[in-house]
């Protein structure tokens, strides 16, 4: 279904965490693609509904709280309004911003939750875990530690080495420890509830089928989990943070759910629903929500970073398949990463732009847009991008100053000057400007079918090639000399540079909305739909009236004014040096003077170190392994054979980042299944004294032996 053919548009944008805040990594693989996308479809006149809110139910946000010395509770109430006040100065369009900590949204994953067990959508699985007598509280996995039973490390944690790379359960440990209370833990029985998504991969699979549209990165990772075969997914989990399971569900199965929270994973997608049914209580239609979520004749199109394919492709339709009352998406057209300056983006190194940052360094009023543009030019759509504050700088003053500035200042002052701020009459067109007007009827479809078809970068190069095409116009048909030797040529190339003012106004209305807004100001251009969430006035213009000349003969302009300031050079060297500076005093942070060595372990024999066989591979693939917070899958290539290893770098690495390393394997190490993967060796890590990993490489040819 196209969105032409849908009644309306349920639009969501993946939910942030609510522990940090918001970097440039983040703008350019979800939020403003998300955003880009709903603006324009506004525009059109189509009804949409754009939803996102903070995430705030997952155990990092408790661990954090653990290690600071702050409640949960004190880490999200700090995060989600600076996170909900960021997107708006950025210009996130959003119908309603939520959180998962609302009362509604607990009542609506419960009920969910609820659904599906009387539906016998779960499977009930009873094991034994680590259970702290003194804590009184069973231990979620990295609330223990112990020693590692595959390299002894003695500070492992319970679901893996940081050391050497093992994926580990928390009964698996040696000498086990609470991380809370240091008592050594107990084993005791506990029941978790299931996603039988080992079952319900055929109906997965035959959905996906039905999408051959979707892009590929999005189709290709997730066919290498039908390739590797779903497993079966714990939604529930033994710690005190969470929406809890509803006791009447727990009673049914003669359990007791103290102490039982659902899966974050579970209840963050449920998040949309939740947020959209607050929506429409805030717009007085308390059931509203149902039209956007259960009618057919909705499409539902989720943004996302490429690392959260998995839960929105599988995990959360399958959750929505089990329910059986609710659409599934039509799309899911996640982005790759946003590298900068050349280097993969690190907020535990200090290399990233933080929007909050900027947004005080080049204002909330005009900053805004510049760094819209520069990042919608720059989306890693289907591979990786690159930031450079030099590229934003050119960005900024060789296109939006210098192309679409430039015509529109010298346009409007030529008006003012030479035709009393009026716009002049078009008679007789020439080729020329039968051109312009044949350019200007083709723009908004051209432009459309890119935003159509999730092709934000192709939307607004077309959107600025229409401003070139103005540019060069004014320049051919050179206006200061026809103005005595042809007036009404002259006459024409205002009359038309006007009507693509007034066009531009509106197409660029969803990557620059406060220069466009600022642009209709100058031309006196009132009664266009909005591109937020706001009622259109009757008759509003929209989209496809960009199409046609807009402004009549005789229309009174206003006052033009400079749409863009340049960058000056000390301004750009200025964030550069920001971003060394950070990256510096973090690398200080951990220099040799200050470094805690770890102790050194017992000698061995020479023959002990020939055991290894150490070889040199490039790193094809990465991606997250599900229900492994701290796991990577790796493709490596050996030269003369391919391995599957599990690496322990998830939480310090993103899969982009360990893509293309050459690294050093040990080789003959024997497999071992990690959350139903095979590890078919090793990748050594350096560990600096902060935690932070980094590969050890080798410039070597694949499979070269490290001797």
């Amino acid at each position: 279904m196209s969105t032409s053919d849908a009644e309306r548009l349920l639009v969501t944008a993946a939910l942030p965490y609510a522990n940090g805040p918001i970097h440039i990594g983040h703008l350019a693989g979800a939020y403003l693609p998300a955003d880009l996308f709903v603006r324009y479809q506004r525009l059109k006149g189509e009804d949409v509904a754009f939803i996102c809110g903070s995430d705030e139910m997952g155990v990092a946000i408790l661990m954090r709280a653990i290690r600071e010395d702050r409640t949960p509770e004190d880490i999200i109430d700090t995060y989600h309004p600076q996170i909900r006040e960021n997107f708006e100065r950025f210009g996130m369009s959003f119908d309603y911003y939520g959180r998962t900590s609302s009362d509604l949204h607990q009542e609506t994953t419960q009920e969910f939750f609820r659904v599906l067990d009387e539906q016998e959508g779960f499977k009930l699985k009873t094991e034994e875990q680590l259970y702290d007598p003194e804590a009184e509280m069973f231990l979620a996995d990295r609330f223990v530690t112990g020693t590692c039973p595959v390299c002894g490390f003695e500070e492992a944690y319970g679901d893996q080495c940081e050391q050497c790379g093992s994926s580990l359960s928390p009964t698996e440990l040696e000498q086990p420890r609470s991380t809370l209370t240091d008592a050594a833990p107990e084993l005791r029985e506990t029941t978790h509830w299931y996603l039988p998504l080992e079952e319900m991969q055929p109906d997965l699979e035959e959905w996906i089928d039905t999408h051959p549209e979707w892009k590929n990165n999005v189709l290709g990772q997730i066919q290498s989990w039908f390739n590797d075969g779903l497993k079966d997914r714990a939604i529930t989990r033994d710690v005190p943070w969470g929406v809890p399971v509803p006791p009447d569900v727990a009673e049914r199965h003669d359990l007791d759910a103290e102490g039982k929270v659902i899966y974050v994973w579970f209840d963050a997608p449920i998040g949309y629903i939740s947020a959209t049914k607050e929506w429409a209580m805030q717009d007085g239609a308390p059931t509203k929500w149902k039209a956007y979520w259960q009618d057919e004749d909705t499409r539902l199109v989720h943004f996302i970073g490429k690392d959260n394919i998995v839960f929105h492709c599988l995990m959360f339709p399958s959750m929505l398949m089990q329910h059986g009352d609710y659409i599934l998406p039509d799309n899911v057209p996640a982005n790759e990463f946003l590298n900068l300056e050349g280097e993969k983006l690190s907020t535990s190194r200090g290399w990233a732009v933080w929007l909050h940052e900027y947004l005080e360094d080049f204002g909330a009023d005009r900053g805004p847009d510049l760094l819209r543009y520069a990042l919608a030019t720059t989306l890693p759509e289907t591979k990786d991008a690159d930031f450079s504050w030099e590229g934003f700088q050119n960005r900024v003053n060789g296109e939006l100053a210098d192309v679409l500035g430039n015509f529109v200042n010298r346009t409007l002052t030529f008006a003012h000057r030479y035709f009393d701020g009026e716009v002049p009459p078009l008679k007789d067109p020439s080729d020329a400007d039968e051109h312009v007007l044949d350019a200007l009827s083709a723009a908004p479809e051209d432009i459309g079918q890119a935003y159509d078809n999730y092709r934000m970068r192709e939307a607004v190069f077309e959107t600025m090639a229409l401003a070139r095409t103005g540019n060069k116009y004014f320049n051919d048909t050179e206006p200061w000399h026809t103005r005595e030797t042809d007036p009404q040529a002259c006459a024409n190339t205002i009359h038309l540079s006007l009507q693509l003012c007034a066009s531009l106004s509106i197409l660029f209305e969803p990557v620059i909305p406060d220069a466009a807004q600022r642009l209709r100001d100058m031309l006196r251009l009132a009664d266009v739909r909005s591109s937020t969430p706001a009622d259109a006035p009757d008759g509003a213009l929209g989209w496809g009236d960009a199409a046609e000349p807009i402004l009549e003969a005789g229309h009174t302009l206003g006052a033009p004014d400079i749409l863009f300031e340049k960058l000056e050079d000390d301004t750009i060297e200025a964030q550069t040096e920001k971003l060394r500076e950070r990256a510096a005093q973090r690398s200080d942070s951990t220099s040799d003077s200050d470094m805690d060595y770890a102790n050194l372990k017992d000698n061995i024999d020479f023959d002990d170190f020939t055991k290894l066989d150490l070889r040199v591979g490039t790193v094809t693939a990465a991606e997250p392994v599900p229900d492994a917070d701290k796991l990577l899958r790796l493709e490596v290539d050996l030269g003369f054979e391919e391995r599957q290893i599990l690496a322990g770098v998830a939480e310090q690495m993103a899969p982009e980042e360990v893509e293309g390393l050459q690294v050093v394997v040990v080789a003959n190490m024997a497999p071992k299944e990690m959350f139903g993967l095979q590890s078919e060796g090793m990748v050594l890590m350096a560990e600096e004294a902060d935690g932070t990993f980094v590969p050890v490489s080798a410039d070597a040819a694949n499979g070269s032996v490290v001797r």
